[in-house]
């Protein structure tokens, strides 16, 4: 991309980051408000960071918000922040870690015991261990159990504890562009899998799961990078391609549920985020990455299900 173009897309960015601070100064109408405060949501890595500005913005809507962390006294420590700052907020805490079935048992084993249920869960709970121009794969199968099988694993978990609604409960994935099947850049080079991904006729969790075991497969051997793998953030990129092509499966999955005990399940990319995952090298703002998970966790009226979102818009995936 030369200087000119990045310079317009830069405005662009800018443009559209403007006009999403304007739409978040106007508040709620009451037609619009189909929660309360006894609406319970779920976020998962929420003691810093994107998963922690999405818990905050969800309480500051006056919801009873549930703060997760592997480590229990970082989670205690964000939990106690946000309720310093928000006087009088709903905000309970538990540890999790995705990575561990055990912690996904105990922690919807809690969640039954005490509120019964949940009305909005948040995946964002993820890992990333390469930076700048870096590409290696040396942590691939954690980065890929944490990211896809872990949030698979949440799903799977929760989706029995869905409350029953009028509005639908609602499941949003945070994720990543680099995860496009037909991105520009970044893509899979493998075009018949690319198509066998992309297909809805053709989409399974065999399939993803057998993309993910091929790939790591082929790290544990060496021969990743003579493929036709994702050549920015590679483990990363694919982890994330799973998780959106998972969400659009079951979006299908669950669209012939009735009326009352609908589930809308998306995905969004928060953009590239001053966190530090990456390394405080982003472009955006917290407050603004967390913005899209947040508009589609809280979305009124008729949700849409299955789709990829980034800026409050939906995108290829």
């Amino acid at each position: 991309m030369g200087k000119n173009q990045k310079g317009r897309a830069k405005e662009r960015r800018e443009k559209r980051r403007e006009d999403i601070f304007e739409q978040r100064k106007i508040p709620y109408t009451d037609q619009q408000r189909w929660w309360c405060s006894e609406t319970l949501a779920v976020v998962t890595g929420s003691n810093r960071g994107i998963g922690y500005e999405i818990a905050r913005q969800l309480a500051t809507h006056g919801l009873h918000v549930i703060i997760t962390s592997r480590d229990i006294d970082s989670g205690k420590a964000a939990a106690n922040t946000l309720r310093r700052e928000l006087e009088g907020t709903n905000v309970d805490v538990h540890q999790l870690d995705i990575l561990d079935p055990s912690s996904v048992t105990s922690f919807a084993e809690w969640i039954h015991q005490t509120y019964g249920g949940i009305d909005i869960l948040v995946n964002n709970a993820g890992v990333n261990y390469n930076l700048g121009s870096d590409n290696s794969v040396e942590h691939a199968e954690k980065v890929i159990a944490t990211n896809y099988y872990g949030t698979k694993r949440m799903i799977e978990a929760m989706i029995p504890l869905m409350k029953a609604s009028t509005f639908g409960a609602r499941i949003v994935n945070v994720s990543s562009r680099l995860g496009r099947l037909n991105g520009r850049r970044n893509r899979l080079g493998d075009v018949a899998l690319r198509e066998l991904l992309t297909d809805e006729s053709t989409l399974t969790e065999e399939v993803i799961d057998r993309t993910m075991a091929k790939f790591l497969e082929e790290v544990r051997i060496g021969s990743w990078t003579s493929g036709s793998w994702p050549q920015m953030y590679t483990d990363y990129s694919l982890s994330k391609l799973a998780v959106n092509a998972y969400t659009r499966l079951m979006a299908k999955a669950l669209s012939n549920r009735l009326d009352g005990q609908k589930i809308y399940i998306n995905c969004c990319c928060p953009g590239w985020v001053k966190t530090a995952m990456t390394g405080w090298a982003g472009n955006s703002p917290v407050d603004d990455g967390a913005d899209t998970g947040v508009w589609l966790a809280l979305f009124p009226g008729q949700p849409v299900t299955g789709k990829f979102f980034a800026e409050r818009r939906e995108i290829n995936y």
